[in-house]
């Protein structure tokens, strides 16, 4: 079992990336942020196995520097819909900034609809960036990378939502993913048909598709911080028809069954390697 303390601090980040942490050779460094648009910044050198990591859907905005000396890069990443496999480099030192789910920063010449799930080079969809890329990949600790990103970030802007999205995004984040868009059409007085039209408009995506990827992340959330899991129960609670459905829905998402993802995220090496800062 992860030491307490370990768990306490993990708790505060909902969006997770398991396998990314499976990648690292060591540690898996992690810092939090003032600001809240962003989840979190990660540091970590990739190990040998990287052919075994996928990116989850999370519903996140990923920056994500590859720091090489002889050959760096940066992308944008988008939330993908379904796990997919990420282009890691053996022994490459990364540097990563995750935005909080549904957060998209205006500074990004791309649209939301654009994002999802897709990449971009960082340089070319974010203005007046070259500065920062260079400081990230030169500076030669992970402290001094997240200062460099946070000064960078200072007084930036976010895309703004309707209120009607804010809405149906703070329900969805609060049932758990396990929303019914006819009953928020009930709530609001809006027709199903608006919802769906604004939501996408903000959110780059229908709110069905963006609740399955926070149950997802839910589940996830669940099995990493529980020592004991019924699965039955999950997706009951998580609002599955049947445990049928559920265990396809989360190896099709997660890659793994959950029985197989558990077997791996509670082995000791796996919060062994994540440092929070």
């Amino acid at each position: 079992m992860p030491h307490q303390a370990v768990i306490s601090r993990l708790e505060r980040i909902r969006s997770k990336q398991p396998w990314l942490v499976l990648s690292a050779a060591e540690k898996f460094y992690i810092a939090g942020s003032n600001n809240p648009a962003i989840s979190h910044f990660y540091s970590f050198k990739a190990g040998d196995n990287v052919e075994e990591s996928f990116a989850i859907p999370d519903g996140c905005v990923d920056m994500l520097f590859d720091c090489d000396a002889t050959c760096p890069t940066a992308g944008v990443f988008g939330t993908p819909m379904s796990a997919i496999d990420i282009e890691l480099k053996r022994q490459h030192q990364y540097f990563g900034v995750r935005f909080a789910s549904g957060v998209i920063p205006d500074c990004l010449k791309v649209s939301a609809e654009e994002l999802i799930e897709h990449h971009f080079d960082f340089v070319d969809v974010v203005p007046h960036a070259n500065q920062l890329f260079e400081a990230i990949i030169s500076e030669k600790s992970f402290a001094s990378q997240v200062a460099s990103f946070q000064q960078f970030f200072e007084g930036k802007a976010n895309r703004v939502m309707s209120p009607l999205t804010r809405y149906v995004v703070a329900n969805i984040f609060e049932q758990q993913g396990n929303v019914r868009i006819d009953a928020m059409a009930q709530e609001t007085g809006y027709t199903t048909r608006t919802i769906q039209r604004q939501f996408r408009a903000d959110m780059g995506m229908s709110p069905k598709a963006f609740g399955r990827i926070i149950r997802c992340q839910s589940a996830v959330y669940h099995i990493n911080h529980h020592d004991q899991v019924v699965f039955s129960d999950m997706a009951f609670d998580l609002g599955f028809s049947d445990q049928s459905h559920f265990l396809r829905e989360f190896k099709k998402l997660v890659k793994a069954t959950p029985m197989a993802y558990q077997n791996r995220v509670k082995q000791q090496t796996y919060y062994d390697r994540i440092q929070h800062f």
